[in-house]
């Protein structure tokens, strides 16, 4: 089990939080810090079965001043998280071949 975590952000806080009350074992991957490969990237996209820029965070003000005026294509967006990952979505929690976003937090014991 993985959760892909920012330690800035109080949801994704809450979320290790619950996996911890609950007795889970989780590999926390602090993407922020260690940014993800392209490959992990499409795995997790994958897994949620969503497109890229479903996992974008529209709201982040790199956003609003980089990337809302430019349509982007998939590829493009995940190149765009990897480069700027504070642009993803978070956390999301990875068990097996199931991932969830973590929004509301509670979201990752549905795993």
């Amino acid at each position: 089990m993985r959760l892909y975590h920012n330690g800035q952000c109080s949801k994704s806080c809450k979320a290790v939080e619950l996996l911890k009350e609950e007795g889970r074992e989780v590999e926390l991957v602090e993407y922020t810090q260690n940014p993800i490969s392209r490959a992990e990237l499409d795995e997790i996209l994958s897994l949620l079965k969503i497109d890229a820029f479903d996992l974008v965070r529209t709201k982040e003000r790199l956003f609003q001043e980089k990337f809302a005026d430019k349509p982007q294509k998939e590829y493009d967006w995940v190149g765009a998280m990897i480069q700027h990952p504070e642009l993803m979505e978070r956390p999301i929690f990875v068990n097996g071949n199931r991932a969830v976003i973590g929004r509301p937090p509670v979201k990752v014991l549905e795993i």
